[in-house]
C-alpha cells in the first residue's frame, strides 16, 4: 500500500469521521463540586468530538428541557482543541465526559493504559464509509485497486483499507493511500484522489448532495470489519468508582433528550440550529435533518436500546485491532467499558 501526503488546508482530523476540533475554554483541574444543600446544580464538562450537529441534537435537547437541571446537573459543552481532547481531558480529570470513538479507545488503553472506559454507546453501528464521485464507478473494495484513496492520514484508516480489500481477494498493495487531511470532502470533488475513507454516511453524503454532486458509497462492516461504535460516551476510572451517581443521572437525562428526538424530530431540530457554532461550523437545515433521519435508527435498534452496549461488541473490536496489529497487548471489555445500570 503506497502513501503519499497533501497538504491539509484547515482544520484538524479525528482518527474517525470528517470531522475536528476548535479552541474552546479549558477545563478546571478540579473536579465539578457537588449539588448544595441550597438545590444549586452541579456543573460538569461534556467535550464532544466536533462542533453541534445532527449526532449531539439530543443533548443540546436535555439541556434546553431540564432534563439534565432535574437530575441536579449543569451541563457545560466544550468543543474538541485537539483531536484527542474527549479522551485526553477525561482521563486527566478535566472534564467528566467526553464524546469520543471506540476503537480509539480500545487502542489508547492497551497501548497507553489510557485510565477511561466506555460508559455508553450513542451510535449502535459504523458511520464511517468509503465514499466517492459516481462517476468513479466504484462501489466495492475491489474498485479501489490501482486508486488513490484520501484520508486523515491515520493507522487506523489504513488498517481499514487494507481489510476490506484482503477480504475480497483485492490487493491493497496497488493502493496509494493520500492523507488530505481534514479536505476529504474536497479532494474528491478537484480529483486529487478517488474515493476517501473518513467521510460520515449522515452528514458528507447529504452535504455532497446538497451540492449537487452524485455519490456512491459503501459500509466497512460489510466487508469483514466488525460492526462498531461510531461515538461512546467515556468518563475516567477514578469517576466511575467514585462517582458513578453522577453518571447515571447524565446517562438518564440524555436518554430523555433522545426520546424527544424520536418523538419531535423537528423540535430538536429546531434547539440543535439555535446552538450551532455558525462561526466555525455553520449548519445547513436541510443536511442536519436528513443526517437526523439517518441517525435516529442507528442510535436505537430493535435489539440495543439507545446508551446501551455489549461485551461481544468491544471483544470483536478487541480482536479485530489485535489481528490487524493495531494493538500488541491484550486487554478485556471489561478494561474498556462498564455497565452502570443507569436506568434504575
Amino acid at each position: 500500500m503506497k502513501r503519499t501526503i497533501a497538504l491539509a488546508l484547515s482544520g484538524l482530523m479525528l482518527l474517525t469521521g470528517c470531522s475536528g476540533g476548535t479552541a474552546a475554554p479549558a477545563a478546571s483541574d478540579a473536579p465539578a463540586a457537588s449539588a448544595g444543600p441550597d438545590g444549586d446544580l452541579r456543573e460538569i464538562s461534556v467535550v464532544l468530538d466536533w462542533y453541534p450537529n445532527a449526532l449531539h441534537a439530543f443533548i443540546y435537547d436535555a439541556i434546553a428541557k431540564g432534563y439534565y437541571a432535574d437530575e441536579g446537573l449543569k451541563v457545560d459543552i466544550q468543543f474538541p482543541s485537539n483531536t484527542n481532547d474527549a479522551m485526553s481531558l477525561v482521563a486527566a480529570g478535566k472534564a467528566e465526559i467526553g464524546l469520543y470513538y471506540q476503537q480509539d479507545v480500545v487502542i489508547a488503553r492497551a497501548g497507553q493504559d489510557v485510565p477511561v472506559k466506555s460508559i455508553g454507546a450513542v451510535v449502535q453501528g459504523p458511520l464511517n464509509i468509503v465514499l466517492s464521485l459516481k462517476d468513479k464507478n466504484i462501489t466495492s473494495p475491489k474498485d479501489l485497486e490501482g486508486k488513490t484513496v484520501g484520508y486523515a492520514g491515520t493507522e487506523l484508516s489504513e488498517a481499514l483499507i487494507r481489510s476490506i480489500m484482503e477480504n475480497v481477494g483485492a490487493d491493497p498493495d496497488s493502493v496509494t493511500m493520500v492523507d488530505v487531511g481534514f479536505d476529504l470532502m474536497s479532494s474528491m470533488t478537484t480529483g486529487n484522489v478517488d474515493a476517501t475513507i473518513g467521510c460520515l454516511v449522515n452528514h458528507e453524503v447529504p452535504q455532497m448532495e446538497e451540492e449537487g454532486f452524485e455519490v456512491n458509497y459503501f459500509d466497512l462492516d460489510d466487508y469483514g470489519v466488525p460492526t462498531y461504535y461510531e461515538g461512546v460516551f467515556l468518563a475516567n476510572d477514578d469517576t466511575i468508582a467514585n462517582d458513578p451517581e453522577m453518571l447515571k443521572a447524565f446517562l438518564r437525562a440524555s436518554a430523555k433528550g433522545f426520546e424527544d428526538v424520536k418523538n419531535d424530530p423537528d423540535g430538536a431540530l429546531r434547539t440543535l440550529l439555535d446552538n450551532q457554532n455558525e462561526e466555525n461550523f455553520p449548519l445547513s437545515e436541510t443536511v442536519e435533518q436528513k443526517s437526523m433521519a439517518t441517525l435516529t435508527p442507528m442510535m436505537e435498534t430493535a435489539d440495543a436500546p439507545f446508551l446501551s452496549q455489549t461485551e461481544a461488541c468491544w471483544q470483536e473490536n478487541i480482536d479485530w485491532l489485535k489481528a490487524n496489529g493495531l494493538i500488541d497487548n491484550a486487554i478485556t471489555p471489561a478494561d474498556v467499558m462498564v455497565d452502570l445500570d443507569w436506568q434504575k
